[in-house]
């Protein structure tokens, strides 16, 4: 029989207690180490949800640092030029809460972020997320609620920095045979060097 936790109490009871240190590393604000970890990360998992609940997890990246700390409170996400589906975007504009998982490479602990956000193309706000002189089209900026480390068992499991668990080439598709295969009349040799032109000229 299939046994479902369907309220707080039910789940609570199920899992224990919190521990002193789970419930005690939670903050209203970026500290002296979030700071640090955040101007060292090449990248940020944005979660967000629309006004229907409708949940979306996107990756930001770029050079370390690029997510600015503007105050212990306040954070600057530049969203680059992309494919313009915008769907962070969206669901921000309809519902503000977001949820933000900072990595490093190589370390085992990640660093969340939660609260909410608004997108501005404030020209002060553009220029202090630039890169190699080029504006981003807008900048997402979090107020932060709740900011913690997060322990590295994910990670350690998943093995995700070990180099011999690298999956080799062939083992799984390219991006332009995978959008051939879904989309009609996408023909993957083109469309490998439309991707590997966009990476290359199109980052910024």
């Amino acid at each position: 029989m299939t046994m479902n936790l369907t309220d707080r109490d039910a789940l609570r009871a199920h899992y224990g207690s919190v521990s002193r240190t789970a419930s005690g590393k939670e903050m209203d604000r970026i500290d002296r180490h979030g700071r640090r970890f955040i101007e060292l990360s090449p990248l940020v998992v944005l979660a967000t949800a629309d006004a229907e609940g409708r949940c979306d997890a996107s990756p930001k990246g770029d050079a370390p640092g690029f997510v600015k700390v503007l105050d212990e409170r306040t954070l600057l996400i530049p969203d680059r030029p992309g494919n313009n589906r915008v769907d962070s975007l969206q669901n921000i504009v309809a519902n503000p809460r977001v949820g933000l998982i900072f990595f490093l490479p190589g370390y085992k602990e990640t660093f969340r972020a939660n609260g909410t956000a608004r997108i501005s193309t404030e020209p002060e706000l553009l220029e202090a997320t630039a890169h190699a002189g080029k504006a981003p089209r807008s900048v997402i900026v979090v107020s932060v609620e709740e900011a913690f480390m997060h322990c590295g068992k994910a990670l350690i499991r998943s093995k995700l920095w070990d180099p011999t668990q690298h999956i080799a080439k062939g083992q799984f598709p390219s991006l332009a045979r995978i959008l051939a295969d879904q989309i009609e009349g996408i023909e993957e040799k083109a469309t490998d060097a439309l991707i590997e032109d966009a990476y290359e000229r199109q980052l910024y």
